[in-house]
């Protein structure tokens, strides 16, 4: 078990990063004091502002971002345990992108001013446990103690009690959506003898969240079925993918097999933004709109995955299904578009990984297919 880093500025928190500390010290776990200050001010901590980043400029907005990207670099080359960090909304966008570096499983504590709201840029794609401070991390008192003890010992009990990890089956990740689930639950079914299948839900986080497992090698093979985070980004939907979208499949070259599903559809809440009066419309559920992407659109997400597939350095292979794209995109359904769905294809096909299969998404025919081309791929 490495030691806990407990993570903070000490000019201006230094007493409750010292209770901390000393909880998880009492509690038998070493710890590694980190100080990511930036006014230039003497340090007590073991790991001290100059020696993450050396001279700091005086503006203190580029001495933050500069400490930020030195404690991104260099806390993954630590034998690290787990991670505490505590601060204001300063604080924790300066520690939480070196929490998001670590990989998923390490386990890492932010408590911040800002927890009680939207948390998902500090989070990301990562497995970072955000805890609500109550009050302002400003001093010592009867509700600080309480919530800084909490957190000490949320850190312990992670380090102190690791969880068993099954790791004799190569793990698979697997991208879904409500509108796939027939397929991807019929691939599960036929591999999961032989592999640990890891599904995500394609909301924009399930894919960057499968990505960052595939960076931090702990996916072995990839079976990307469900692209439709791709379309949200270029329409303007609100489950959009990162432009970097499959770029961890080019850095890693891990096998992949890919497809085109749900891309018939770009997703919005219950109301849908007025640029797109007119357009075909199906409510999902009282919360989620889905609208129907035009054969333009369609050309543009097949153009984006064949630039992404140029450049994978893996085994890589895309099945088309050309019975439709989801459940809504077959005859009879609110989305069926053979037009739309051959444009998708005309875009994707120059990239010479394209193979059509003559079913839909969800047909057991299709399910088939998945798995002889991941054998391909993985053999």
């Amino acid at each position: 078990m490495g030691p806990a880093f407990v993570i903070g500025t000490h000019d201006t928190k230094g007493a409750e990063l010292r209770h901390v500390a000393e909880l998880v010290r009492a509690a038998g776990v070493d710890v590694v004091s980190v100080d990511v200050s930036t006014s230039g001010g003497p340090s007590s901590a073991d790991v001290t502002p100059a020696d993450l980043a050396g001279g700091l400029s005086a503006d203190r907005g580029e001495a933050v971002a500069t400490m930020a990207r030195a404690l991104e670099r260099w806390l993954p080359t630590q034998d690290v345990g787990g991670v505490l960090g505590l601060g204001g909304s300063g604080g924790t966008a300066l520690v939480t992108p070196a929490m998001r570096a670590l990989p998923v499983g390490v386990p890492k504590v932010m408590v911040s001013t800002v927890a009680s709201g939207d948390t998902a840029p500090y989070v990301g794609a990562s497995d970072i446990a955000m805890l609500y401070s109550v009050t302002d991390v400003a001093g010592l008192n009867r509700i600080s103690r309480r919530v800084l003890g909490n957190a000490a010992h949320m850190l312990v009990g992670a380090l102190t009690h690791p969880v068993p990890v099954e790791e004799d089956k190569p793990a698979v990740g697997l991208t879904m959506f409500g509108v796939t689930t027939p397929l991807v639950t019929a691939v599960v079914e036929r591999i999961r003898g032989e592999v640990d299948p890891l599904v995500f839900h394609a909301t924009g986080t399930g894919g960057r969240a499968m990505e960052k497992l595939v960076d931090d090698g702990l996916v072995s093979s990839v079976l990307d079925l469900t692209t439709t985070e791709i379309a949200d980004l270029l329409v303007g939907g609100v489950m959009a993918a990162g432009v970097d979208r499959l770029d961890a499949i080019a850095r890693t070259g891990v096998p992949w097999v890919g497809s085109v599903g749900a891309v018939d559809m770009v997703n919005f809440g219950a109301d849908v933004p007025s640029r797109f009066a007119g357009r075909l419309l199906y409510p999902h559920n009282p919360q989620v709109t889905l609208m129907r992407t035009t054969p333009e659109e369609n050309t543009a997400v097949g153009e984006f995955l064949a630039r992404k597939i140029a450049t994978f350095t893996g085994p890589a292979v895309l099945l088309f299904p050309t019975g439709g794209v989801s459940l809504l995109d077959v005859a009879g359904a609110p989305f069926h578009d053979p037009a739309a769905d051959e444009a998708l294809l005309a875009a994707l096909e120059p990239t010479g990984v394209v193979r059509r299969v003559p079913a839909a998404i969800n047909d057991p025919e299709f399910a088939d297919a998945v798995v002889a081309a991941w054998r391909e791929v993985t053999a």
